[in-house]
């Protein structure tokens, strides 16, 4: 057969019935073999880095896998951005990138470029993935494809690429002769996860029991081992208060009584006072970054005895120094304590639950200004949340409309958040969505973004309407690039330039409606119930532009050297004082 329809029907048998793409010359051997076919489809999308971020979200619903292809060079080199979003979030996606014949690639040779597009794209990527391969030998297809989504699935997952030139996807193979990865002694070679052992999770147990003051901190790793319902018996198991990374928000449901909001530099006040003032800080799949802790690690949760679990052993010990460091997936350990609580019984905590409740009452997430307009950003968000069905899918862009929803946005059971962290790209949502909604079929997407974020893969509108999908695009205009503008005004003396100064924002209507797209526009809360339900009762894709003032902040915020507990707006000495057991730092009263 045709080496080509190998790798679709590959495809097919990991459950991936989605292939999204920006077709080109290098890879229309593949895309060929799609054609035709009713158990996969090609999804064309209009840039390749919205075809990889598509991918991306693809598999962050479906937990198994995403795949993209693009073109060489060009092509290839617009998929780095969403690769490196993979690899910083773990996420696991198989990249297929076409390559010039095999005759016409240089290898070794000294000169720039032989081929047409030509572009060693293996080695350009190689520090974004876990594995990447120029493939030159059509008998070692099926090794290859078997390692590479054996290498993203497992462990912490990420990304793989594999280059195939077209003199190999064009190949005549013996699909019988093709030699296997699985049960090679590569295979058996690699490391693979063990339960904690036993003495470790006693003594968790009996620092639990001991305790005045525990904090759960939940990452993305509860989400991407499948874990949250572990974690769910564990918070009713011990009725510990919990927080979430930015990338952990949709592992705990936020109407849960434990839920106490998202700690870090853009996080809610009180989230960060509750892991400032704790004794016990039970990490579960993060690995704390500098966005979490702020730029003065050494003073994280510095009353608190640490235990941090995660599946990667190089993030234990790396930023913040651990008193029990696990490196053990997090769905294992959490049945693995789970189960050695069956007979515990829980200390008394109600005065620091009331506490950490007082603290949530005093500090609430509606702190972020927008000065000359009508519109609280945060009161939007939860507004948002309140008309959102607990089935629906919140894709968050990047900028000040990403900390808004995560720190006032309330998720509920059952719906899922997806947002850019370590990479940090905008136009990430709209992209995320449409993969999103070809994942889960049926389920409503709600794509959060500024007016910065959508302009960046905006073209993408045209493939909501190709496909119908059901996909409400939520617009925080604030006429600027805010969450930039926003470090200029506190560190630049408030020189705007590439923010506001060179920066526009068209009319956003009038481009969905080119595009065939529903416009909305609120421009106060006062008429936001009646558009946003007209909106969200829409039938096809629809796209809401809230119009805010151009000042907007988000708030609080930690500046640089400050300890997590003393953002900005900053509380008083004497009040910040009364807020911690643990010693404030560098403050007089």
């Amino acid at each position: 057969m045709k080496l080509s329809d190998y790798v679709i029907g590959f495809i097919v048998k990991e459950n991936v019935h989605h292939v999204f793409e920006m077709i080109g010359g290098a890879i229309t051997h593949l895309l060929d073999s799609v054609h035709g076919r009713k158990d996969i489809t090609c999804v064309s999308m209009h840039h390749e880095q919205a075809a990889a971020f598509a991918a991306e979200a693809y598999a962050r619903m479906n937990g198994k896998l995403g795949v993209a292809m693009a073109t060489s060079g060009p092509g290839a080199l617009n998929m780095l951005t969403p690769i490196g979003s993979c690899y910083f979030d773990s996420v696991p996606c198989l990249f297929i990138t076409g390559q010039v014949n095999t005759y016409e690639y240089k290898f070794d040779s000294p000169v720039r470029q032989i081929g047409f597009q030509e572009t060693d794209i293996v080695s350009v990527v190689k520090p974004l993935v876990k594995y990447s391969e120029l493939v030159t030998d059509a008998s070692r297809i099926r090794y290859c494809l078997e390692k590479a989504v054996f290498l993203a699935q497992s462990g912490r997952p990420g990304p793989v690429l594999l280059d195939i030139p077209m003199n190999i996807q064009r190949a005549r193979i013996d699909p019988k002769k093709q030699k296997s990865f699985l049960g090679s002694p590569e295979h058996r070679r690699l490391v693979r996860t063990t339960p904690p052992a036993p003495a470790v999770i006693s003594r968790i147990v009996k620092l639990l029991a001991a305790a005045k003051r525990p904090v759960i901190l939940a990452g993305g790793g509860v989400r991407i081992s499948g874990a949250s319902a572990e974690l769910e018996n564990l918070v009713k198991k011990t009725g510990v208060p919990l927080v979430t990374s930015l990338m952990g928000l949709d592992s705990f449901a936020h109407d849960n009584p434990a839920f106490s909001g998202m700690i870090g530099a853009y996080g809610n006040r009180y989230a960060n006072l509750a892991v400032a003032n704790s004794d016990l800080l039970l990490i579960l799949g993060s690995r704390l970054d500098n966005r979490q802790t702020g730029t003065l690690p050494a003073t994280f949760a510095r009353g608190a005895v640490k235990v941090h679990v995660d599946i990667d052993p190089v993030e234990l010990n790396a930023k913040v120094k651990a008193d029990i460091a696990l490196n053990c997936d997090v769905k294992i350990f959490l049945k693995a304590l789970n189960a050695a609580l069956g007979s515990y019984r829980r200390p008394d905590l109600a005065p620091w639950l009331a506490a950490v409740a007082g603290c949530r009452r005093r500090y609430p997430a509606l702190e972020s200004k927008n000065p000359g307009g009508d519109i609280q950003p945060n009161g939007f968000m939860e507004f948002l949340s309140d008309h959102a069905d607990g089935g629906d899918i919140i894709c968050l862009d990047v900028g000040q409309n990403q900390m808004w929803a995560a720190q006032a946005f309330k998720v509920k059971k059952g719906q899922r958040m997806l947002v850019s962290g370590g990479m940090g790209s905008m136009g990430f949502s709209l992209p995320a969505a449409i993969g999103a909604a070809l994942a889960a079929p049926g389920r409503r997407i709600l794509a959060i973004s500024g007016d910065g974020g959508v302009q960046v893969n905006i073209q993408d509108l045209d493939t909501l309407v190709k496909r119908g999908l059901p996909v409400k695009l939520i617009i925080m205009n604030n006429g600027c690039l805010g969450m930039v503008r926003q470090f200029q005004d506190m560190y630049f003396g408030g020189r705007r330039q590439s923010t506001e100064v060179g920066y526009h924002c068209p009319d956003l209507g009038k481009i969905a409606a080119a595009y065939g797209v529903k416009g909305y526009t609120i421009r106060s809360m006062s008429q936001a119930g009646k558009v946003l339900s007209a909106a969200l009762r829409h039938k096809g894709p629809a796209l809401v532009d809230v119009k805010l003032g151009r000042e907007t902040t988000v708030d609080p915020k930690l500046e640089f050297s400050r300890p997590l507990e003393d953002m900005s707006p900053r509380l008083s000495a004497g009040v910040l004082k009364k807020e911690m057991v643990v010693k404030p730092l560098g403050r007089k009263v």
